[in-house]
């Protein structure tokens, strides 16, 4: 059994346990394919798939191989880049959600930048769910996530805290410092982020321990757009608080209070368990958890 079996395994995974897509991704004869899979299962004396018809089905020992074989093929790819580019610049391959992504990241990096010139930061700035994913299949070194993980296999160290706010319109019924009931909060039009994002996850999270269930009119990725339907008077939403310092100073939109709910979460540090974290992964980290006490908090510029 070697790494070979291990990656032609994960491949007919991907594929949807087929074994004619595998090879084709492999570059590969099919009989091939079905072969590396057969001395694996005479290895272990188990079988990795139920083959019915003309269909495999992963079996709960192939399930449990799978784990262990994502496990073992991340370790080896961060051995294969970790010693090729020993002596070379390397990259740093970083995660983030989209409101970290959009406020704190390009910030992050220019602060790492200074100290390590020579690195190639790549980012990916998607849903939190999307990222927990690549993690998984190392693709990702680490993430900066708004929620903590969903994942046994992740990690997530909480890095800092931060404010969510319930904006409104900034024009009749509402109007500056306002203090709402719960029952005149949920009967407002919502305007909120997707699934699958961590403010949409902690908003949900908050509605369920006040049992309140809302069903938004709008759902976006993007805050900025939720915030121009809120100026517009279209509903009102729940965004980072740190995002709409602009449009508060301005005066375009409101900032409310809801009676006994408060919007509170933490950011996080997500990587997979089996990771080693080299140097510069660590240095990344350290500034990020650190960055409160030595640079000032980026506020958010964008334009409405």
């Amino acid at each position: 059994m070697t790494i070979r079996h291990v990656h032609i395994f994960l491949s007919v995974c991907e594929c949807g346990n087929n074994l004619t897509k595998a090879a084709e991704k492999l570059y590969m004869a099919q009989p091939a394919v079905t072969l590396a899979i057969k001395e694996i299962e005479k290895y272990y004396g188990v079988n990795l798939f139920d083959r019915i018809g003309k269909r495999l089905y992963i079996t709960e020992a192939g399930k449990q191989f799978r784990e262990y074989a994502l496990r073992i093929s991340t370790l080896f790819d961060d051995m294969e880049k970790g010693l090729k580019n020993w002596d070379s610049f390397g990259i740093l391959r970083i995660g983030a959600s989209i409101t970290i992504g959009s406020q704190f990241m390009a910030n992050y990096v220019e602060a790492f930048n200074k100290s390590y010139p020579n690195v190639d930061v790549r980012v990916l700035i998607d849903t939190s769910d999307t990222l927990e994913q690549k993690l998984l299949n190392n693709e990702l070194d680490f993430v900066l996530n708004e929620s903590s993980v969903h994942q046994e296999n992740l990690i997530a160290e909480a890095y800092m805290e931060d404010t969510l706010a319930v904006i409104t319109p900034a024009r009749q019924p509402f109007y500056s410092g306002q203090t709402m009931t719960k029952e005149e909060f949920k009967k407002h039009r919502f305007l909120l982020r997707e699934h699958g994002s961590g403010t949409r996850e902690v908003f949900e999270q908050v509605m369920a321990v006040n049992n309140m269930s809302i069903t938004p009119m709008w759902e976006a990725m993007s805050t900025t757009a939720l915030v121009n339907a809120v100026i517009h008077g279209l509903g009102i939403s729940v965004v980072p608080r740190r995002m709409v310092s602009g449009p508060l100073k301005k005066g375009m939109i409101y900032m409310a209070e809801v009676e006994g709910i408060e919007f509170k979460r933490c950011f996080y540090i997500v990587y997979h368990r089996d990771k080693l974290l080299s140097k510069s992964i660590q240095s990344f980290i350290n500034l990020c958890k650190c960055y409160e006490l030595d640079y000032p908090i980026p506020k958010y510029n964008g334009l409405f």
